[in-house]
């Protein structure tokens, strides 16, 4: 077994330096194919970060009114804050709301004659709700209005919900997320497929400039799984070479798009190669040696037909 095993492993390696036009022309499709499945990463950590950031910006805002005792704001502040959903819950006070208020209409003479001759602060306390998804917001507005409604107070205290105001706003949102997310997936089968073919079809020219070889093994009593061992590990070490070349590949492109990201998605592609480049490596070399090794095995099945 061992002496089959060195013969397979001295057979395959041979195969690859013999026929290199073909093995150079194998690896880089196969490069190809990883370089689609290494950008399918870099785009989905970029889509991540942006569709975080855009939800990150979206909330909704609860007033309370003037009379609303601090206690009460609080405790609802903490049922919201054990609700799954909810991802922050921000409390301002009403000395808070009015230093915003008079810090976003700095210059403007009239308001602050108005806030002044009020005498007393006219904003009532606000609690800021973020949920983790932004379809989200319409459970958790439907929920403050039944807290509202169960408070002690005849009228409530809570004065309004800005949930009406942005739900356009939030709707869209929650559509653009849910469209980017079918069309990245769907596009990403098709090009993963696309390059899985082709390399397939390189694989299989490849072991075609072998079939008299094959045929003749054949007549002489070899059996099937000593003929495909060589081409098997041929498969592999297309994919092999075909990984590294291509995280290679991928570390001056990144630099390169580095400040670009870093400006547009508040993510330096870079510093994402660098620290997470061992998940990259075993994703890119992963598939690299599976799409190898098993184009290899259905490529050569054809002459192992009896």
């Amino acid at each position: 077994m061992w002496t089959s095993f060195k013969r397979t492993v001295r057979s395959g390696f041979v195969g690859f330096w013999r026929n290199a036009f073909v093995s150079l022309a194998a690896i880089f499709v196969m490069m190809v194919t990883l370089f689609v499945v290494g950008s399918v990463l870099f785009l989905s950590q970029l889509l991540n970060v942006s569709l975080a950031q855009i939800q990150d910006k979206v909330d909704i805002n609860v007033y309370f009114t003037t009379d609303a005792v601090p206690d009460e704001i609080l405790a609802l502040k903490k049922s919201l804050e054990a609700l799954p959903e909810v991802e922050a819950v921000t409390y301002i006070s009403r000395e808070e709301a009015l230093i915003a208020f008079e810090e976003r209409h700095e210059g403007d003479e009239t308001t602050a004659q108005a806030i002044e001759e009020l005498g007393d602060n006219p904003l009532g306390a606000t609690l800021r709700v973020r949920t983790k998804e932004t379809s989200q917001y319409e459970g958790i507005a439907a929920f403050l209005d039944e807290q509202n409604a169960t408070t002690p107070i005849e009228k409530g205290f809570i004065d309004s919900i800005n949930y009406d105001t942005n739900k356009g706003a939030i709707d869209k949102l929650t559509a653009i997320i849910n469209a980017i997310e079918r069309v990245s997936f769907f596009a990403t089968i098709i090009l993963i497929v696309a390059s899985i073919l082709i390399t397939f079809n390189t694989i299989r020219l490849a072991i075609y400039t072998s079939r008299e070889e094959i045929t003749v093994m054949r007549l002489v009593g070899a059996g099937n799984m000593f003929i495909r061992g060589p081409f098997i590990l041929q498969g592999i070490m297309y994919g092999a070479v075909a990984a590294i070349l291509t995280l290679l590949l991928f570390y001056p492109i990144t630099l390169w798009l580095s400040d670009g990201t870093r400006a547009f998605f508040q993510l330096d592609l870079f510093q994402y190669y660098v620290q997470d480049f061992g998940h990259i490596f075993l994703v890119i070399m992963g598939s690299g040696i599976m799409l190898g090794m098993v184009s290899s095995i259905l490529a050569i099945a054809r002459y192992l037909r009896y």
